[in-house]
């Protein structure tokens, strides 16, 4: 049996680390790791497979930045060859990014059955260029491994078969559970000559275009930070289009707001768990949040991840300032959301997603040689 797991930016080298370490565990399956490259550079690549503990990729497509369009169909040029070569029962894809879609529509047209991971999340939002890779991933794929309530709830709303859905947890929340405890070696915030103790910090995180593209929501936004920080130590890991936009417009950064580097898995998770509070537009922290039981403020309308609101941490703020600033303030007087851990977020996701592959494949499989044993039998033979 053979699988390719696909992984291109960097939430997916956290998801796609159980599901490999998940994967050793089968001696006859053969896993090939792809790489697609659209993180290419160390801050946003290289240094996490390092700290997930990744082997190094079996392949590297090396597509790099550039437009939704030129990068989806790079994606799907580079990654035909390694199918035909490699000829794999079973694609994995996780979460919604553009290698998502790319290689998941590449194996479907080759008819090569598709493992979409993180299956059924929606914001609603068309707007949000992940919102068509996710939907679209899920439209041609056989097997949809969702991560809470709402994912298969959506997925049956469209019309999706009972049998193809799969709800298995957080692949994500493996990957905290198990390094949390090495996270905690992490020296960065010695580095940083900051404490979590006394007043402590907050952690911001901005990266979508909606937030950091328009000048002037990204002002509005660092409007309501710049307040946050006059309460507070704000530590801000800047995503480079985030950095070119605040130069490129000029926008005015409190002296309590510390621009830093983007950082390694290690060292975020440290800094997120020490949180006490942390203001992001990403989707992962929303759920990384909930189970470190940090409150969050989501500098988003939406959400494709309701159950961190319903059952976490988080709360659905916008990019209103006075709201930001409202529920910031709320959080620092000690009225924060405590939360639960949601069902089967219990670092065992990798295990129940490959052993549902497996069992489910390895049956096909079975079936098969029994019908063409069958087939031999009938076959007439000759004098």
């Amino acid at each position: 049996m053979r699988m390719i797991f696909v992984a291109g930016a960097r939430p997916n080298f956290v998801k796609i680390a159980p599901l490999m370490r998940a994967v050793a565990e089968y001696p006859d399956v053969e896993a090939i790791l792809v790489h697609t490259g659209q993180h290419y550079d160390q801050a946003m690549s290289d240094s996490f497979f390092s700290d997930l503990e990744i082997r190094q990729p079996d392949v590297n497509l090396n597509v790099g930045s550039a437009s939704h369009a030129v990068q989806t169909a790079e994606v799907m040029k580079r990654f035909e060859p390694v199918l035909e070569k490699y000829l794999p029962d079973v694609v994995v894809v996780v979460g919604d990014v553009n290698s998502t879609i790319a290689c998941a529509l590449t194996a479907a047209k080759l008819g090569i059955r598709v493992a979409h991971v993180e299956a059924g999340l929606r914001s609603f939002d068309a707007a949000m260029p992940e919102e068509i890779n996710r939907v679209l991933t899920d439209r041609i794929s056989d097997f949809l491994f969702t991560t809470e309530i709402s994912g298969e709830e959506n997925l049956r709303k469209e019309g999706v078969a009972a049998e193809k859905i799969f709800p298995v947890g957080n692949v994500m929340v493996d990957s905290l559970l198990r390094f949390l405890e090495k996270a905690s070696n992490s020296d960065i915030l010695t580095r940083l000559k900051i404490s979590s103790s006394g007043v402590g910090y907050a952690l911001v995180t901005l990266h979508r275009p909606v937030n950091v593209d328009d000048p002037v929501g990204l002002r509005r936004l660092f409007g309501a930070i710049n307040v946050i920080a006059g309460s507070i130590p704000v530590i801000f890991p800047v995503h480079p289009r985030t950095q070119s936009q605040i130069a490129k417009h000029g926008i005015k950064v409190a002296a309590g707001v510390r621009l830093i580097e983007p950082q390694g898995y290690l060292d975020f998770l440290y800094l997120m768990s020490k949180a006490r509070l942390v203001l992001t537009d990403s989707g992962g922290l929303q759920e990384e949040t909930t189970v470190l039981r940090v409150p969050c403020l989501t500098l988003r309308e939406n959400t494709e991840r309701p159950i961190t609101i319903t059952v976490g941490t988080n709360s659905l703020v916008g990019s209103d300032p006075e709201k930001i600033i409202e529920y910031a303030r709320q959080i620092l007087a000690g009225h924060a959301r405590k939360g639960r851990i949601p069902d089967q977020w219990d670092g065992r996701a990798a295990e129940r997603i490959v052993a549902t592959l497996y069992r489910k494949l390895k049956g096909e499989s079975e079936v098969l040689q029994a019908q063409e044993g069958d087939a031999v039998e009938a076959t007439p033979k000759t004098a």
